[in-house]
């Protein structure tokens, strides 16, 4: 197995606990401000936490709200809560292996194609069969390089 396969194999590993978590699953109100409520503990408490005002932790619950908060803020606020921050990027495709086997397919069969269409432009044109088995191929040849091609 070659090593950016390896690579993949052990991201998807450590990643595996985190596959089940649903991205869309933001509390409404944002995290900061849902566990702060939780906790009952009030802005005012959590700024000293911060050695901030009242209207920072404010800034921040909606600035986490927009999507503009920096992971350094969360950082900061994790602590401030006594709890860790958790970030990483989860393949939509379910594993990192999964996401690789698509853009490997999907570009297989862009190039195939294309290659039977010239092919057939010049009455050279080849059976779906064979379409189908070359696609295949360049699949599992995509899948196995890992080519930076995949990500164009």
């Amino acid at each position: 197995m070659n090593s950016k396969r390896l690579q993949i194999r052990h991201l998807d590993d450590k990643l595996r606990s985190i596959y089940q978590f649903e991205p869309h699953q933001i509390p409404g109100m944002g995290w900061i401000r849902s566990i702060r409520q939780a906790l009952n503990m009030s802005q005012k408490q959590l700024a000293q936490k911060l050695g901030m005002t009242p209207q920072g932790v404010q800034q921040l619950e909606k600035r986490e709200g927009d999507g503009r908060i920096t992971l350094a803020s969360l950082r900061d606020v994790a602590q401030a809560m006594d709890m860790e921050l958790v970030y990483g990027l989860v393949p939509r495709d379910g594993s990192m292996e999964n996401l690789v086997a698509r853009k490997a397919r999907a570009l297989a069969e862009k190039i195939i194609k294309r290659t039977s269409q010239s092919m057939a432009l010049e009455d050279q044109a080849v059976s779906e069969q064979r379409q189908r088995e070359s696609i295949q191929e360049r699949t599992e040849a995509f899948t196995r390089d890992i080519p930076r091609i995949l990500w164009d």
